[in-house]
């Protein structure tokens, strides 16, 4: 049988103010990790959109992206234990980078999300054994030295927000 590859496409914030970067705290299978402002894209919803909203969710804070850092490929391979299945997952992720705005009142922090931090360049590199993966580093130091690309570049076309009915 021929299984047709999907790799899990992901969005990611890349937020900094004063030298500092805005990161996440969150559960996973592996412990406590390190993450930028991170997760899926949502049926019928463009990146930029996604990564705005995913902002929102583990921040609190509004977030609206100006710029792409970078698109970004990973790979995971979680051996099987404790019950559960191994798995081997592709990772497509786009990066953002944009303008924080102010914390939503009432707002709470996604399940799994512990708190958030900032953190420097140099303490992001001194925490590698903690990251969610390589990518946090990677688009960090990408935007610190200035990696930026025009919003258009990733082009949604309209017939994405009217996914298939079925």
């Amino acid at each position: 049988m021929n299984k047709r590859w999907k790799p899990s496409v992901t969005v990611a914030a890349i937020i900094e103010r004063d030298g500092r970067y805005l990161l996440i705290e969150e559960h996973t299978p592996e412990g406590l990790r390190l993450n930028n402002p991170a997760g899926h894209l949502d049926p019928g919803e463009a990146p930029e959109a996604g990564c705005a909203r995913e902002a929102l969710e583990e921040t609190t804070y509004r977030f609206t992206p100006t710029a792409l850092v970078g698109v970004y490929m990973s790979r995971l391979q979680r051996p099987a234990r404790e019950g559960r299945a191994a798995e081997d997952i592709t990772y497509l992720r786009f990066a953002y980078c944009g303008e924080l705005g102010e914390q939503v009142p009432g707002a709470t922090l996604d399940t799994g999300i512990v708190r958030t931090l900032w953190m420097s360049v140099d303490e992001v590199r001194a925490q590698t054994h903690r990251l969610r993966s390589p990518l946090v580093l990677r688009c960090i130091e990408e935007h610190a030295a200035g990696q930026r690309f025009p919003l258009e570049l990733v082009y949604t076309d309209p017939s994405v927000g009217h996914p298939p009915q079925g």
